[in-house]
């Protein structure tokens, strides 16, 4: 080799070298996810969080242990299923011996692409706890160091599940916040207008169960002979609540967001709260003297209109699972 040659050699040499370190510096953008448009995750290990999420669960319900649960669960339904079993626990804290396993098969995985945290992918399956629709389940990753967990679950018949928009390599397409999201109502303020609209009747969600029959069945129940209730609804928000949406091909969206609620009930002197579900007991603080309030978390999967079409927001689903009891 020529001294001419051994230059050149060189050269490429330490080219290369830069281009390594390049990559290795740049590599937290590409692996950690902050500024690059990746997948949030690869089908593979969709398909290995969702196993291990199902083998997970089953030890967590059969044993009754809310802190295993936290492993794998969080936002609202780890909100939901982490009281549950805690309540559980104290009833049966050896567990439950007759525990039927949950089976999720035919997963299929809907993946977008993302910059930023918190990452999302849903897996749509199915389940043997129901024998109708599909488990939708959402899993959220909050940062580089985090696991994957279980945010969201909601329950959809074959006829409700959307068309979702479809990209380069089938991924889907997230909805971001705020005014470009293009909906009615942005994901991050589903939780705001759904409430408002509890408490006042007005705003973009269509008549139905969980809405109009909602509101007509607190004003029935406000106020009884003996006993008065009072009801309280609170948005429920990022970091710990994080809403999720996927566009679907009518413009809209699929959105999965978070509530909470509060419901007190006050008797008349001379009259105690009729207090007598052991799971309730179980979670309760305070002494039920005259009033109880009970404090329930919501998921909910909706459909969402884009805003150049208009219409109103739409219940798919909702799962809501009481987290705390105080008595007065």
């Amino acid at each position: 080799m020529d001294a001419r040659q051994a230059r050149r050699t060189r050269l490429l040499a330490a080219a290369t070298a830069t281009v390594a370190l390049s990559v290795a510096l740049s590599g937290c953008v590409t692996v950690h996810g902050e500024n690059a448009v990746i997948p949030a995750v690869s089908k593979t290990e969709a398909r290995k969080v969702l196993k291990e999420f199902n083998a997970t669960s089953n030890k967590a319900n059969s044993s009754h242990d809310p802190e295993l649960n936290s492993t794998i669960e969080t936002g609202a339904l780890g909100a939901i299923d982490g009281a549950g079993l805690k309540s559980r626990k104290k009833l049966a804290p050896k567990g439950n011996p007759g525990y039927k396993p949950l089976r999720l098969s035919d997963p299929r995985f809907l993946i977008p692409k993302q910059a930023g945290w918190p990452k999302f992918f849903v897996a749509d399956t199915r389940s043997n706890r129901t024998a109708d629709g599909r488990w939708f389940l959402v899993f959220q990753r909050d940062d580089a160091e985090s696991d994957w967990r279980a945010s969201y679950l909601a329950v959809l018949q074959d006829s409700e599940i959307p068309e979702f928009v479809t990209g380069k390599g089938g991924h889907v397409k997230p909805v971001p916040g705020g005014p470009r999201s293009q909906l009615t109502v942005a994901p991050d303020r589903m939780s705001d207008s759904y409430v408002s609209y509890l408490r006042e009747g007005t705003g973009d969600f269509a008549p139905g169960e969980h809405t109009s029959k909602r509101r007509e069945q607190r004003q029935k129940s406000a106020n009884r002979p003996g006993k008065r209730t009072e009801f309280a609804d609170v948005p429920a928000k990022a970091p710990q609540y994080a809403a999720f949406g996927l566009r679907t091909r009518d413009g809209g969206a699929l959105v999965f967001f978070s509530s909470q609620h509060h419901t007190k009930e006050t008797y008349a002197k001379g009259y105690k709260p009729p207090v007598k579900d052991p799971l309730v007991k179980a979670l309760m603080t305070g002494t039920p003297r005259q009033a109880v309030t009970y404090v329930r978390v919501s998921e909910q999967a909706v459909k969402v209109p884009a805003r150049k079409d208009g219409g109103k927001v739409e219940f798919l689903n909702r799962i809501d699972g009481l987290t705390a009891v105080k008595g007065e």
